[in-house]
């Protein structure tokens, strides 16, 4: 079983020019792109330090 730890109240707002705000916008960016697939995101520390995208090809 894998434990969790609960999320903060107030999660920090990104500040701009932050690695925080260049995620999400990577995040959105592999979104807007995608249309049947999978966004993951690699987070150590409660830091993102990975994006992965798997795209599917739908035939027919």
């Amino acid at each position: 079983m894998r434990s969790t730890r609960p999320l903060p109240p107030n999660p920090p707002q990104p500040v701009p020019g932050d690695p925080t705000e260049a995620a999400l916008n990577a995040v959105a960016d592999a979104i807007g792109r995608l249309q049947f697939g999978v966004v993951q995101l690699v987070v150590h520390d409660g830091r993102v330090v990975q994006l992965e995208v798997t795209e599917r090809k739908r035939f027919g």
